[in-house]
């Protein structure tokens, strides 16, 4: 099966078709380019995809993040991108495996194709030329021999001719042998011609056609060829990222499976956690007895607050139930004291664990720049060993600042904690409103409470005027008529904001009276004129108590 024998005479059609195996060949390569870019396209939205759903840094949404669902879900987006790269890599390879190298070999084909019939026309041409020698060849023939048979035929005549001269016979004669003898090179001539052009035929037609179709039909079949193979590359390439692509499923078919709904469960409790205990039971008030009520140890009354002044009628004086938690205006004070207990120890430790991190980095500052330091002043060409010595001043400022935040902050996460509880009014009331052998108070401060619309409990000055705690020892050091005496002086170390009720708010270098010297919970009691007077931690002040006073020491 050649083409050279069997298609001798198509040449025409040849040159068509092998155009239009050229034109399948880039249409291919423009769907592929379609498909790679289609590919990037989608990747691209992938990518924006998972970008999209990606927690914001810094923000509430990504505290979520620690719930097992939420973690599933990041796992997700991460795999997705991944997912999303491997289409990427889709349209890499079939970007440089087929339409690069495609393109390539349409450009040589199209070079070869035109190689081969620019000789399949050369040839054409030539034979066309010896085909038109020959014409011209027999045509001339034609005309000498005809030339001959009339110049013979006129010599016939003029020597069958009496009248005619001997002259004119003879010259008649020499005419029709000059046309005989033309007659007979035309027919050589013609013979010799038609003999080369039947053996250029022969060549033509059974060996250089064959050879030119031959190299055309092997180019066809190359390109075809081609085709299949980028066809089968195109497949490949898909088949190449099914493997990671399935650990991309497998990753979030794991991720779902690692959802633990326990543990989401047990993480609401601890984000939302208070604290507190449930109220107890609200007792039966009777107010069909005229009698006055009684005042006895389980109320909520107190016989130290008789004869201050009563609510007035219409007043919105209601009680609350969580002395503690204050509503959340704006930011909030410092020391989180507007949370629950354990929200507020958490945000406290929190603060805690990132001033500790900046102390930390200040620290490897300092000693990176120590040693940059002695290296000056080991080799003074290589730095001014006192450019240094600023840069050194202002982090130990820097860290001494954080020390003593991070110390307040302590002080602060102590007391949640239960080792440094605090002598305010409000743990007094709080004492005895959740004393379980006081159950009664509990109840009938429980009748009073009011949530504010955000849900916290929030605490009214009017409240004082209605509860009243039982007696307790903190009660009796705040409401002797007596002022306690004191017992010595002290100088405040650091400023300390007494935002609690029962604190003192002292300045850096203040010098005040101590009436109450620390006895092991890390609170001093100091005075700062007659209707001043509170709690401040001890780290905060240097005591100096007099030395007539009992179990005098300097706390520093």
């Amino acid at each position: 099966m050649s083409w050279g024998t069997e298609l001798w005479d198509q040449f025409d059609n040849l040159e068509k078709h092998t155009q239009w195996g050229i034109d399948v060949l880039e249409k291919y390569i423009k769907f592929v380019k379609e498909r790679t870019e289609i590919e990037i396209s989608y990747a691209k939205q992938l990518r924006n995809l998972s970008k999209k759903y990606q927690p914001k840094k810094n923000s509430k949404e990504e505290e979520e993040y620690k719930y097992t669902s939420c973690k599933s879900f990041l796992a997700t987006l991460n795999e997705m991108n991944d997912y999303a790269g491997q289409h990427e890599v889709i349209s890499e390879n079939m970007t440089f495996q087929i339409t690069a190298e495609l393109t390539r070999f349409v450009q040589e084909l199209k070079q070869e194709r035109k190689s081969h019939f620019h000789d399949g026309r050369k040839a054409q041409q030539y034979i066309e030329t010896s085909w038109k020698q020959l014409e011209a060849s027999k045509r001339r023939f034609e005309r000498d021999c005809k030339e001959a048979d009339r110049a013979q035929q006129y010599f016939e005549k003029m020597d069958a001719d009496i009248n005619v001269t001997k002259a004119d016979v003879e010259k008649a004669r020499q005419q029709a042998q000059i046309r005989h003898q033309m007659a007979d090179d035309s027919k050589a001539e013609y013979s010799s011609i038609l003999q080369k052009f039947n053996h250029e035929q022969r060549e033509h037609y059974h060996t250089q056609i064959p050879n030119i179709f031959q190299k055309i039909q092997e180019m066809e079949e190359r390109r075809i060829v081609r085709l299949g193979e980028c066809m089968k590359t195109y497949a490949e390439v898909d088949r190449q990222v099914i493997p990671i692509i399935g650990k991309c499923l497998d990753g979030i078919t794991k991720a779902a499976e690692s959802i633990d709904q326990k543990k989401d469960s047990q993480l609401v409790i601890e984000a939302f956690k208070s604290g507190f205990e449930p109220p107890g039971d609200i007792d039966f008030e009777d107010f069909t007895q005229p009698m006055k009520r009684t005042v006895s140890e389980s109320s909520l009354s107190n016989s130290r607050w008789d004869g201050k002044s009563e609510p007035r009628p219409g007043s919105k004086s209601k009680g609350k139930l969580w002395p503690f938690i204050k509503k959340n205006k704006g930011g909030g004070p410092e020391d989180f004291s507007n949370l629950p207990p354990e929200q507020r120890r958490k945000k406290l430790q929190q603060k805690v664990d990132e001033l500790n991190k900046d102390i930390q980095k200040e620290m490897d500052q300092r000693d990176a720049l120590t040693k940059m330091k002695d290296v000056y002043v080991k080799n003074p060409q290589m730095g001014d060993a006192a450019s240094v010595d600023h840069k050194l001043a202002e982090l130990g400022q820097n860290m001494e600042k954080l020390r003593l935040e991070a110390q307040k902050f302590e002080g602060w996460l102590a007391e949640v904690e239960g080792r440094l509880p605090v002598r305010t009014e409000q743990t007094r009331r709080q004492s005895g409103m959740y004393d379980t052998q006081n159950t009664s108070a509990v109840n009938n401060c429980a009748q009073d409470r009011e949530s504010s619309p955000d849900g916290s409990y929030t605490e009214e000055p009017s409240q004082e005027s209605e509860m009243k705690v039982p007696v307790t020892e903190f009660d009796d050091e705040f409401d002797d008529e007596e002022p306690l005496p004191t017992i010595g002086t002290c100088k405040a170390l650091y400023t300390f904001e007494g935002q609690n009720e029962g604190t003192i708010s002292v300045t850096e270098g203040e010098m005040l009276y101590v009436i109450e010297e620390d006895k092991g919970d890390g609170w001093t009691r100091i005075r700062r004129n007659e209707e001043e007077e509170g709690y401040v931690p001890t780290s905060y002040v240097e005591v100096y108590l007099d030395k007539n006073a009992k179990g005098a020491m300097t706390y520093i």
